[in-house]
């Protein structure tokens, strides 16, 4: 039976030293290793911002190995 009832849970935007993204309920503590970046809102408001912030799905330090590599 599907479920009806709207998400109006409020979330929070989080991104960890890795620079991944994701989203956490709004009324939970944020876990160990992540951060806000200041954005909240409904479910696809911060999926909708996390498509348009997060460009490159490669872990920070993969990105920086890379461009010390690139750079040698």
């Amino acid at each position: 039976m599907p479920n009806d009832t709207e998400d109006t849970t409020i979330y929070r935007v989080v991104v960890n030293d890795e620079e991944q993204y994701s989203i956490w309920p709004d009324y939970r503590e944020i876990p160990p290793g992540w951060r806000e970046v200041g954005k909240s809102g409904l479910k696809q408001d911060c999926l909708d911002y996390i498509k348009e912030v997060w460009t490159d799905m490669r872990p920070l330090s993969l990105r920086q190995k890379m461009a010390e590599s690139s750079n040698s």
